[in-house]
């Protein structure tokens, strides 16, 4: 037997076979460490490329939803529905007359009557002339027909 510093005692071959069950337990838990850290990244990764998705998909129905708030505003426009009623073959109502809950009526009943309809505006001289006035005349004629102003047509499939 020997004598260590400080005065122990040492094993002979005892310090190697101590240290196998701790330097497993750290390399176990490492390992745990690092698969859970990659399991964790990939998950996170897969969550960024869903978002990714999600916000491409959120801007283009963004944009269609305002494509549509577009069509459905120019369609309430004022004027867009007061040429819409004309082409109906709508006109403007009388006074109005009111039924009450006891079943008497207040104001005077009156037929609609069609109001004359608008004049011309003159064309501005950067437009073709007018047509001659026999083709004014002639109901066969698109310009005759729509009041003698050409209407745009709604865009289609909407």
């Amino acid at each position: 037997m020997t004598k260590a510093r400080g005065g122990g005692r040492v094993r002979p071959g005892g310090g190697g076979a101590a240290r196998m069950p701790f330097v497993l337990l750290v390399v176990a838990l490492l390992a745990g460490g690092l698969i859970s850290l990659l399991l964790l990244n990939s998950a996170l990764n897969q969550g960024s490329f869903q978002l990714s998705r999600l916000k491409k998909e959120t801007t283009v129905l963004t944009d269609e939803q305002q494509a549509l708030q577009r069509d459905v505003d120019g369609y309430s426009a004022p004027d867009a529905l007061q040429r819409r009623a004309r082409e109906l073959g709508l006109v403007p109502g009388g006074s109005p007359v009111f039924l009450g809950p006891d079943g008497r009526t207040a104001g005077t009943p009156s037929p609609a009557e069609a109001p004359a309809p608008p004049p011309a505006a003159p064309a501005p001289a950067s437009q073709a002339p007018a047509p001659p006035p026999a083709a004014a005349q002639n109901p066969d004629t698109p310009a005759a027909a729509s009041g003698g102003t050409p209407q745009p047509t709604p865009t289609p499939g909407r």
